[in-house]
């Protein structure tokens, strides 16, 4: 089971991201556990997750969240992706990254 963990600064629009990940997941058969959770409770996840996707909205938060995570893949969720919530793209581009393309 692939564990995602979303991060912004409040968690709300990150919550629909969420639900359209799961979907996507089910879809294509892949075993996912995905939460989103505001920034401030991110160090509760170092080492609880294979890697950690960051709203836009909060994408300077990026340099400290890779030095929290030290060996977890952290990136920023493609704002096109992000703002049409094409949960399926993002999933997709995560899943892309654990594998090293």
């Amino acid at each position: 089971m692939t564990k995602i963990l979303l991060i912004c600064s409040a968690g709300m629009s990150t919550s629909f991201m969420v639900e359209k990940m799961k979907k996507a997941s089910k879809d294509k058969n892949i075993e996912t556990d995905i939460l989103a959770i505001p920034d401030a409770k991110a160090n509760e996840y170092v080492g609880k997750v294979d890697i950690v996707l960051l709203g836009p909205q909060v994408k300077y938060l990026l340099p400290s969240m890779k030095e929290l995570f030290k060996d977890t893949p952290v990136t920023v969720i493609d704002m096109m992706s992000y703002g049409t919530m094409n949960g399926e793209k993002v999933l997709e581009d995560a899943l892309k990254l654990l594998k090293g393309e």
